[in-house]
């Protein structure tokens, strides 16, 4: 059998995304990063972005740019969706309206910010379901924002609804709510590694998302020239806190991310090792180097080679067996 039959029997099957997911929210980062998945691939996600991106009173024109760039021919691996505005904008259905009439097929996900609870995301997702199944869409993948304090509280109940695949933490929004409680230095390294509050709604929100098998997606780094900063967040979110997604704001970003979140050769190797020993033995335990392995480990190495491959990392041939 399969390893994606057999190992997860009783168990959620896990959301598999990209390990970057990149902003862009004006029309000339847009098309750089459109340009850029294009040469690289679909090793990283790009969101284009109507809540930060469009200027006070350019809402509506912007969410035509955006509508019309997803429906373009440049948008050809369709792994880029949209963050809309939070579901109390004035501009919440018309962002909705105007990209899902346009791009309904060509869209990734969409992005909520701002919420509050999982009722009102079900909220917005009966709602965005509505538009999406007039235009031919039966569901649209919705990623969620948590960056309140009212929705870290929920983030359970948020990340169990089947519509959500991803759960991403607002770390600046998520400080500034404490009204100076926290200090400025614990949105960027080394605090934001440290702070005991800030930690904490970290390591929740990975909690949940891997409690449902939701895919994790750590905030941003705001450094944009230091590279190595950018890398040494992205281990530290997969190693500290479980994080197998992390966004990017700057283009320079996006390769240092993808390296970081990405396995490592030994591990492949490793795991090829492992799960062609377990398949001789139709998937049960096994002794390697004097440990045992078994389905819980199995599904460890299986996924770990699924990352590889979305990050399109050249595979022994050996490997392609269990993909």
């Amino acid at each position: 059998m399969h390893p994606s039959q057999v190992l997860f029997q009783d168990q959620l099957s896990p959301v598999f995304l990209p390990v970057c997911d990149h902003y862009a929210g004006s029309e000339k980062l847009m098309h750089k990063s459109m340009a850029l998945q294009n040469e690289l691939g679909a090793i990283f996600d790009i969101t284009f972005d109507c809540e930060d991106g469009a200027a006070a009173g350019n809402e509506t024109e912007h969410a035509q740019l955006v509508a019309s760039l997803l429906d373009s021919e440049n948008n050809r691996l369709h792994r880029i969706g949209v963050r809309v505005h939070d579901i109390h904008s004035p501009f919440f259905e018309q962002d909705i309206a105007i990209i899902v009439a346009a791009a309904a097929s060509k869209l990734a996900y969409m992005v909520l910010p701002k919420v509050e609870n999982a009722a009102q995301v079900s909220v917005a997702i009966a709602h965005i379901n509505g538009i999406a199944k007039a235009h031919g869409r039966e569901q649209l993948p919705i990623h969620v924002l948590i960056e309140t304090h009212s929705a870290l509280a929920d983030v359970h109940q948020i990340a169990a609804l089947p519509q959500v695949e991803c759960l991403s933490f607002g770390i600046m929004d998520f400080v500034s709510s404490h009204f100076g409680a926290i200090p400025a230095n614990a949105m960027r390294s080394p605090g934001q590694f440290s702070h005991p509050l800030v930690m904490r709604a970290k390591l929740e929100i990975a909690a949940a998302c891997h409690r449902f098998g939701k895919t994790p997606s750590h905030n941003v780094t705001t450094e944009i020239k230091d590279t190595a900063i950018v890398a040494s967040d992205a281990t530290r979110a997969i190693l500290e806190c479980g994080y197998t997604r992390m966004w990017s704001i700057h283009p320079n970003q996006i390769k240092p991310v993808v390296k970081a979140l990405s396995p490592r050769s030994a591990e492949i190797n490793e795991a090829i090792t492992i799960l062609t020993a377990a398949q001789q033995e139709q998937w049960g335990p096994i002794q390697m180097n004097g440990r045992l392995h078994d389905r819980a480990s199995y599904r460890h190495y299986w996924m770990l080679l699924k990352k590889a491959q979305m990050t399109q990392i050249t595979l022994p041939e050996n490997a392609q067996i269990f993909l």
